[in-house]
């Protein structure tokens, strides 16, 4: 199989793929990557993995992605110290289940997986199993959760648009809360799961308004709107919190 010119004029199969920045005496790590839409060099944060990314256009060099790096050390520091603090599935953590706080539960010894008790005092998922375990049940049991919620409220939002979807899947999308394939397939992050319910069911009518503009005009907003009244309060609420809910599961860093 022949190779594209394009392609063997701009591989570097040796070309580091990061490189360090350091600042006020810390040191940070920046993942490089060359896009062949990029025009200039831009710096973004992972909110979900609190990694620092260049994309740096094809052509451009890794000296001048490096001078770039180091030139907004401030605003990388700043970044990263503005992320909320990782909230890991463990005993005792709590985290919010559809917007309400809930306590995680660890019980070695019962039987089951996960399950939700409440009670005057508290309301608590309950876990059982070895501890090894816990934060891979909280996850799935998240994520099973999600797929339901995301499944009935979009096929509410197709009912009320008069049009039909292939199928909903929830994933740990980083850098948006849904989208919808030209095939009609509905995909979410499953995080959605840890806010208000008027913040899922918007996030599905505009998901589910995309099978009938795929597009953000004006005409599109007024489809997710007529469907979703409540689509400025979930989109004020997404603003103010929406970073927050990457937090939940991530391990704490270790010195």
């Amino acid at each position: 199989m022949s190779i594209p010119l394009r392609a063997l004029l701009f591989r570097r199969t040796s070309e580091p793929t990061s490189l360090t920045v350091a600042f006020d005496g810390e040191v940070y790590l920046v993942r490089v990557r060359r896009h062949r839409q990029a025009r200039r060099y831009t710096l973004r944060i992972n909110a979900a993995t609190r990694d620092v990314v260049l994309t740096m256009p094809t052509r451009g060099s890794l000296a001048q992605a490096r001078e770039f790096a180091e030139k907004h050390g401030g605003w990388i520091a700043a970044r990263l110290r503005r992320l909320p603090e990782a909230a890991p599935f463990a005993h005792g953590a709590a985290l919010p289940l559809r917007g309400v706080e809930h306590r995680i539960e660890h019980r070695r010894h019962a039987r089951g997986t996960v399950w939700i008790e409440e009670s005057e005092e508290a309301r608590l998922l309950c876990v059982a199993g070895e501890a090894p375990h816990v934060g891979r049940r909280v996850r799935d049991f998240l994520k099973r959760e999600a797929k339901r919620d995301l499944e009935a409220a979009s096929r509410q939002a197709a009912q009320a648009l008069g049009v039909k979807h292939a199928r909903v899947s929830v994933r740990d999308q980083a850098s948006r809360w849904g989208s919808c394939s030209t095939t009609g397939v509905l995909s979410y992050s499953w995080r959605l799961i840890l806010a208000p319910p008027y913040v899922l069911e918007y996030l599905a009518a505009h998901e589910v308004a995309h099978l009938v503009e795929m597009n953000h005009s004006r005409r599109f907003w007024r489809l997710v709107e007529r469907i979703c009244p409540d689509m400025g309060r979930a989109k004020a609420w997404l603003d103010a919190h929406g970073a927050a809910l990457h937090r939940y599961g991530m391990q704490s860093e270790t010195p």
